[in-house]
């Protein structure tokens, strides 16, 4: 805490009780705590924090708050600290209580309601801090303020006792420490990458906020605790570089707007690169919109619109009327990473879970922006915008010749029903929904899972080799490939409609399971990491839905005597040993078998450790923040190679990638 030393204690007068508005009561929020927090598993558990730094970084976006702290302690408690105001703990004349116990105990009770104390604001709509109280075990909050040490303690979201005096101090801010209910959480670990990606955002988004996170339960063997520290001088301009460290651009500089009208704050930058895939993303407020909404419905209008006007005036696309191609509002997005940053004073949000933006004054406002000032970029950059334009005609090329591919693939899939793959050995059940299919590494480990597996249920799809790294390749290529036109027809999905050609239709998915097992070794790795870049980038809604798994077979079979033990880990290897070693009743000498391929494993062992239902462990495939995951899926496929290396040496003692 020695880190807000000297901090100016004057208080900004225009912060007090009379600011904090009350909409209604907490009573809802421990009996269903997912209308509040999405759920109570590991998504969950991350989002009391994101909660409490989001109070934080209100601050901030009110230009009171410059430094943020993050602590994840040994028991799995957090404490947030920041060194904005402080949140008013004076005598709150309505509720009869202090204003800190209201803003901690009551929902929708908050200085965010309050248009003289927040311009704009994230969280969930002000019940932030106070549903983190209600579905923590114990909460304690201190406040610095006016050169008074305030504190008071709950439990279970009840005050212990009412605020009061701790003494004096030099300190300017809020100290938010909590532990989680675990009658409420199925799990309690904090992972520190998740929120440490997460504060690496809010650096990005929010230029000139320090942030910082350490994880005491990770001590190094000097003394210190892991930590990451950002901070972010340029804002969007490093985020989009930091996003496409992976891909190679077709552009010097990326193309920076910021700007304001009708009080709504609008920053975007976007640049082009040689992928065949579009990479946007949205915020709102700091909040990812990861299902766009009106603001990405203004981008993309005068883009398209934008260049669309350009290439005409210049003549550049006479090549494609005279092939007969038609150019779409996809071909200008191919390519294209973007980031929209807009601040909205009352933003609405299409469902609970703030993932589409709803005001409709907010499409018109981006549009006008975005469609001026890029004109005036092009003719400022003749150079940029030939290349911008000839990446659209080969986009446009392109799609046209994936289309052709693409309803090859389909048409097989819709006629007749024995378009399925000749090397699909199919399950008998028809119900989708407990139907799993398996996609195998290679023929020998696929035979070996035909005889292991319940072919009531159980589909297993071999596939040859390496599929292709669909993050380089050309869209007619991803359709042309073999072992991706079996996994299409084998999921019965089709892909790309008359009004998108990127749309998925999941209604005739013929699995409800579909299960990535490969060998546990580099190759198994490499061949896994293939197919999910391919579902990610062509098949996303089946992760999102959660459709997607990774077997787990394990890595050794210890045996000693008549005992045997299949284990996953070197761990797990260590601790076996050493109790069949310390066992007496075990005769015979110790015998470890390293797995290095599912080929390995019989028929038999193939089903009791990694396909019975019973006994398997499955890991479903979810995406904690899509904006990493591209950038992850970019850097790690793609044709740069620097980041790579930077990734594997930094990572590389985690046994497996987090996606």
């Amino acid at each position: 805490m020695s880190d807000l030393e000297n901090k100016d204690l004057q208080q900004p007068t225009d912060y007090t009780a009379e600011n904090i508005q009350v909409l209604e009561g907490l009573e809802a929020v421990r009996k269903r705590p997912a209308m509040y927090i999405g759920d109570v598993s590991e998504r969950g558990l991350h989002h009391l924090v994101y909660e409490v730094v989001d109070n934080s970084i209100d601050e901030a976006l009110a230009g009171h708050c410059d430094h943020i702290w993050v602590t994840i302690h040994k028991d799995n408690s957090i404490s947030v600290l920041d060194n904005g105001r402080g949140i008013p703990t004076d005598y709150h004349e309505k509720e009869k209580r202090s204003a800190l116990e209201v803003v901690l105990t009551v929902l929708h009770a908050g200085g965010k309601f309050d248009k003289d104390s927040y311009k704009v604001s994230g969280g969930l709509h002000g019940v932030g801090v106070s549903c983190v109280n209600a579905l923590s075990a114990k909460l304690r909050a201190e406040v610095f303020r006016n050169g008074i040490h305030y504190i008071q303690e709950f439990e279970y979201g009840k005050p212990v006792y009412s605020v009061k005096e701790a003494g004096k101090t030099d300190y300017r801010g809020t100290l938010i420490w909590f532990k989680p209910d675990n009658s409420i959480f199925t799990t309690l670990e904090y992972k520190f990458t998740t929120l440490s990606t997460r504060l690496k955002e809010l650096a990005f988004l929010n230029k000139g906020i320090t942030l910082e996170i350490v994880d005491e339960r990770e001590e190094k063997e000097n003394g210190t605790f892991l930590k990451d520290i950002y901070y972010s001088e340029e804002g969007l301009k490093d985020f989009i570089n930091y996003l496409d460290g992976g891909r190679e651009k077709i552009m010097e500089y990326p193309i920076y707007m910021e700007g304001e009208k009708d009080n709504v704050p609008v920053e975007i930058v976007m640049q082009y690169n040689t992928s065949f895939t579009e990479n946007i993303h949205s915020y709102v407020n700091n909040i990812n919109t990861i299902e766009g909404g009106t603001h990405l419905a203004g981008f993309r209008r005068a883009l398209t619109r934008t260049l669309k006007k350009y290439a005409d005036e210049s003549k550049m696309l006479e090549k494609l009327e005279k092939q007969k191609i038609e150019i779409s509002g996809d071909d200008f997005r191919e390519g294209l990473t973007a980031i929209i940053s807009v601040k909205v004073a009352e933003p609405q949000f299409e469902g609970q879970t703030k993932t589409k933006l709803g005001n409709n004054e907010v499409m018109g406002i981006v549009d006008q922006m975005v469609g001026e000032m890029l004109r005036n970029y092009l003719e400022e950059n003749p150079k940029d915008a030939k290349e911008i334009v000839n990446k659209v005609i080969l986009a446009a090329t392109a799609r046209h010749a994936a289309r052709k591919a693409r309803e090859l693939v389909q048409r097989k899939n819709v006629f007749g029903g024995g378009g399925l793959p000749g090397k699909l050995w199919d399950c008998s059940s028809k119900k989708s929904e407990e139907c799993e299919l398996y996609l195998v590494e290679g023929d020998s480990a696929g035979g070996t899972a035909k005889q292991g597996r319940d072919s009531k249920f159980q589909a297993i799809l071999p596939l040859r080799g390496k599929i292709l790294n669909v993050e380089k390749a050309m869209p007619h290529k991803i359709f042309e490939s073999e072992e991706i036109k079996n996994i299409f027809t084998a999921l019965g999905v089709s892909i790309g409609t008359e009004e998108d050609s990127k749309a998925l239709n999941l209604e005739k998915l013929r699995y409800g399971k579909v299960i990535i097992m490969t060998d546990a070794d580099v190759d198994g790795s490499h061949i896994a990491t293939l197919i999910l870049t391919f579902f990610f980038r062509h098949l996303k809604e089946l992760i999102e839905f959660g459709h997607v798994y990774i077997a787990t077979p394990p890595l050794y079979l210890i045996k000693k005597g008549k005992q045997e033990r299949y284990v996953w880990s070197d761990k797990e290897r260590e601790t076996v040993t050493a109790e069949f070693t310390n066992d007496g009743a075990n005769t015979g000498g110790l015998h470890v078998q390293r797995y290095k391929g599912l080929g390995e494993m019989n028929e038999t062992q193939l089903w009791e450790t990694t396909m019975n239902p019973e006994t398997r462990t499955l890991r479903q495939v979810t995406i904690d923040n899509l904006t990493e995951a591209d950038r992850v899926f970019a850097m790690l496929m793609g044709d740069e190679v620097p980041p790579r290396r930077e990734f594997i040496e930094k990572n590389a003692h985690y046994a497996k990638i987090d996606i």
